[in-house]
């Protein structure tokens, strides 16, 4: 091998060798971050949604210029903790979207599952809901992202069936949207009022939610129970629909 082919050959090699530390150290700072969200939320709900950065940097003991090294500022860090939530939400409520039981069975286990997190995480709720901690406009909302998160996964399910039944699906955008913020208006409502019980409140949006559904199904001349298992429409078929593009 030549000189000039070595010196070609080491500086590849010095280049591979410095690509693989800085993806070493890219990875340590994703790992870093993680933890001190995970040290947000959890001073959150210490201390509620009026925590400061105070807080947070003790409870990930740190102090604030660290904390800042990770997260360029407050609203930065604000966007981190709502993401946290909403990855965590759509972890739960991802298995749910599938088509089995009945149409009462898919709406409560979805209600439930999302009022539940809320009211085992209300500070958290309200910290990203409120955007109080947040000292400039961020460039990515949490809320809008996850409420568009759900509203896309629930017109898919909407559309399915629609289509199965020989419906036009041109309005489930509409509606799944509508459905979410009627949900997450409820449950801001009842995090404040707590004037009835969580199965309560799953019930009454339950009972809206399949009226709404009824109406449409009856304008088409279909008449459907909610509390037939879904199942017994043509499943194949329903599997064979596709995700098309909706609206």
């Amino acid at each position: 091998m030549s000189h000039s082919a070595r010196h070609v050959k080491a500086a590849r090699n010095d280049e591979h060798k410095g690509d693989a530390r800085k993806e070493r150290w890219r990875e340590h700072r994703r790992a870093r971050r993680a933890e001190l969200v995970e040290a947000a939320v959890r001073a959150i709900g210490e201390h509620g949604a009026e925590v400061g950065m105070d807080d947070i940097a003790a409870e990930a003991g740190v102090s604030k210029p660290v904390l800042y090294r990770h997260f360029s500022d407050k609203s930065d860090l604000y966007v981190a903790v709502g993401e946290w939530g909403t990855d965590l939400l759509m972890q739960r409520l991802r298995p749910l979207f599938q088509i089995n039981g009945s149409a009462n069975e898919l709406i409560g286990r979805l209600l439930d599952a999302y009022l539940g997190l809320i009211e085992e995480y209300p500070d958290l709720y309200r910290f990203v809901v409120q955007r109080n901690f947040t000292d400039r406009p961020v460039a990515s909302d949490p809320v809008s992202n996850e409420k568009t998160v759900i509203a896309n996964s629930l017109a898919r399910l909407l559309g399915r069936y629609l289509r199965a039944l020989g419906l036009d699906s041109g309005g489930v955008e509409v509606w799944s949207h509508g459905l979410v913020g009627l949900v997450q208006a409820s449950g801001d409502w009842w995090l404040d009022r707590q004037t009835m019980s969580r199965e309560d409140l799953t019930t009454y949006l339950a009972q809206v939610i399949w009226s709404g559904i009824d109406g449409v199904l009856r304008s088409a001349g279909l008449v459907l129970d909610p509390d037939e298992n879904l199942d017994l429409l043509d499943e194949t078929y329903l599997e064979a629909v596709p995700d098309e593009e909706l609206g």
